[in-house]
């Protein structure tokens, strides 16, 4: 067994390669089982994708026991490290979100995303309150002897005021201190052209987080343009629900099963990626 301690340098280390680090995100454990399987050298978890499977939304509506318990069965499952996407933190002072961090650090995983803004207002935590936020993460890792992978991700690109101009500047001067405090990554939400892209990375001359959309450039690009993480966020949710969507389509308006059948994994296989390696 790797020690999680060893997960997470080993996490972190990943993040200074000379190739990007390409990290998808699971909804549960058999998402996860398959992204290991393909290759990928770490997995993260997916807020969105997560809570939809457990009915909740996105966001903090769902119990810590609950979401950790996800959490926990994802980790168990996979031999390489996890990161757990905890939303905003569960709460709002910095004593809150170090007991949800000491809670996900118990369930395995090793690296944390976390955001600075509010689900329920959809309005910014002020940069001094989140960097005090960011602290209390650093010191559930210190004091559970893990040194916690800590992606610090804003939304400034969304809910900031003015324009798209102010918003960048924004998503750029708080990135700028997520990175001085000592984030190990910066993730502005909502960076996908690839001008945009050049300029913030040049800005801040640090480990960037992009998130697969529509429009974002290819990988070569992103590696080019200096980005060092290039996450799934929802995207593989998006997808696979997508697929069930057209599958049932498929099976309702023409008779035939083509997209359930072509591609798909077997009975076997399926089984298989709920034990652990």
């Amino acid at each position: 067994m790797i020690s999680q301690e060893r997960r997470a340098k080993e996490f972190r280390k990943m993040h200074s390669g000379r190739h990007i680090l390409l990290l998808p995100n699971a909804w549960d454990v058999p998402s996860a089982r398959v992204f290991e399987d393909e290759g990928f050298r770490a997995v993260a978890t997916s807020s969105a994708g997560m809570m939809a499977s457990l009915g909740y939304p996105d966001g903090e509506d769902i119990s810590m026991d609950d979401f950790t318990a996800a959490i926990r069965r994802i980790a168990a499952a996979l031999s390489v490290p996890l990161s757990a996407d905890i939303v905003g933190g569960f709460g709002s002072t910095p004593h809150e979100v170090k007991r949800t961090v000491l809670a996900v650090l118990r369930t395995g995983a090793i690296g944390v995303n976390l955001e600075d803004f509010r689900h329920g207002t959809g309005k910014l935590v002020s940069l001094e309150k989140q960097l005090e936020r960011l602290e209390a993460v650093r010191e559930a890792g210190d004091s559970s002897g893990i040194p916690v992978v800590i992606n610090a991700r804003t939304d400034a690109l969304r809910f900031a005021s003015g324009g798209r101009e102010e918003k960048l500047k924004e998503a750029i001067r708080r990135s700028r201190a997520y990175r001085d405090w000592g984030a190990d990554c910066v993730y502005p939400m909502g960076l996908s052209d690839s001008g945009e892209i050049e300029r913030f990375v040049s800005a801040l001359e640090f480990t960037t987080n992009v998130m697969v959309r529509k429009g974002l450039p290819h990988v070569s690009e992103l590696e080019r343009l200096g980005v060092a993480r290039l996450s799934f966020g929802p995207a593989a949710s998006y997808a696979a629900m997508g697929l069930l969507k057209r599958a049932s389509r498929e099976v309702i308006d023409e008779g035939t099963y083509s997209k359930l059948t072509d591609g798909a994994i077997t009975f076997d296989e399926l089984n298989r990626l709920a034990v652990r390696k």
